[in-house]
């Protein structure tokens, strides 16, 4: 049976007038009912690519299909709900009547709007000024806006950014409960842990270019599954002992720990030759490669 896609792109590329390739021939498959965490550093391209999916802005070359129509096609938006870059409301109007006004310019029911409020949990203030919310609350409203029009397929620009800890654990919960009902998810985060903890596939972009998608456990397979972890005294000795064993790429220094990039088996042999030229060695042992490893690897190699 042939996969339902919700996002598909062939090539899509945007390079700015000031000549800023912003986007490189990006192949993008967003599955229909899935969570896809977009994930990159700031300026990797990711809000240039949300832009030109919900049709803010015309590729240079490419194409796509969103939501079953050319990005911001009349087909595309009816199921298509977005909250790209900072949500922007009117300050002296409560968070209830910018819902009103968002309802009349995008053509959705009114009776909306109490059912997504109570969906992001702020019924009990959305009779109080937009102005006086917290980044948190106003991250939720956006959110609810892009609910409106109870779409197939809501993209989310990094809808944790600024918030306190709990205030992410909040909206990481919420994003949780939005797939419910097939509903698509495609959320683009620089932030590791809230992509692992949400997302159920993970496309990982640098420098416009799409480096990886997959799973998360798949782009731990990727980046080699498990890294031999080594702490070694003095420092520099044991680095330059390390890459002098190993390629200098499959060495990586974080926190006073070494993340060796080889084979478990070759603990022991590491282990004798550290102790043989004198190095004091408190820690050896094998962990499963995070996340956060296997970004670096990915987006360190682009040029």
């Amino acid at each position: 049976m042939a996969q339902s896609y919700a996002v598909e792109t062939s090539g899509l590329t945007k390079r700015y007038s000031t000549g800023v390739l912003a986007v490189s021939d990006l192949n993008l498959r967003v599955r229909s009912g899935e969570v896809y965490g977009f994930l990159g550093p700031n300026g990797a391209g990711k809000t240039t690519t949300l832009r030109m999916l919900s049709g803010l802005l015309r590729p240079t070359s490419g194409s796509a299909v969103v939501a079953g129509g050319a990005p911001g096609s009349p087909a595309s938006l009816a199921q298509l709900g977005a909250m790209v870059e900072t949500p922007a409301f009117y300050p002296y109007l409560s968070g209830r009547d910018n819902l009103r006004v968002m309802a009349r310019y995008s053509d959705a029911s009114k009776s909306r709007i109490e059912p997504v409020l109570k969906q992001v949990d702020m019924t009990d203030r959305a009779r109080h000024k937009f102005k006086t919310y917290s980044t948190g609350m106003k991250q939720r409203l956006g959110v609810a806006s892009a609910l409106l029009k109870d779409p197939q397929l809501l993209i989310l620009d990094e809808p944790t950014s600024g918030l306190d800890p709990q205030g992410t654990v909040e909206m990481r919960e919420l994003i949780k409960d939005l797939r419910h009902g097939g509903r698509t998810v495609l959320l683009s985060s620089h932030l590791l842990n809230e992509v692992e903890l949400t997302c159920d596939r993970v496309g990982v972009i640098a420098k416009g270019k799409l480096v990886a998608e997959g799973t998360v456990d798949e782009l731990r397979a990727r980046g080699g599954g498990q890294a031999l972890l080594v702490t070694a005294s003095p420092i520099d000795q044991a680095r330059r002992l390390l890459e002098s064993l190993l390629k200098p790429e499959q060495v990586q220094l974080r926190d006073g720990i070494f993340s060796l990039t080889v084979d478990p088996s070759q603990a022991a042999a590491i282990n004798r030759r550290l102790v043989a030229d004198g190095l004091d060695v408190s820690e050896l042992r094998v962990s499963e490669q995070s996340l956060e490893d296997v970004f670096l690897q990915l987006t360190e190699k682009q040029p």
